[in-house]
């Protein structure tokens, strides 16, 4: 599944604008940052309730294909700016964690693979 295409089938909005269109390898719901940084994978897809400098920092060192804040949760100015310094592609979306793992595992995305 490319992102754009999450993007279309969430109906989740791109908080950091333009992007290169990747393809998501695999997904991970999880908001302790060490556990993702042990599980983490290239082109993931990660689904995090946390919106600080840390997550880009930890999406950036593992080249993950994007960020997906669910619940409308805010996203503040400067983790926005880092992460399109960074390359980072941030989603925010109204859906839930469980509702958006289900719009990625419905098309295809597997789950990470564990360490």
């Amino acid at each position: 599944m490319k992102i754009s295409e999450f993007e279309r089938l969430s109906g989740a909005v791109c908080l950091t604008g333009e992007y290169e269109d990747r393809e998501i390898a695999c997904g991970y719901t999880c908001d302790l940052l060490s556990h993702v940084m042990g599980r983490g994978q290239a082109d993931m897809a990660w689904i995090t309730v946390q919106s600080h400098m840390n997550v880009i920092a930890v999406a950036a060192l593992l080249d993950f294909a994007c960020v997906i804040i669910p619940e409308n949760l805010p996203v503040e100015a400067p983790i926005i700016e880092k992460a399109k310094d960074e390359d980072i592609v941030v989603f925010s979306s109204g859906r839930t964690a469980y509702e958006l793992v289900e719009i990625l595992s419905q098309n295809g995305v597997a789950s990470a693979k564990k360490g």
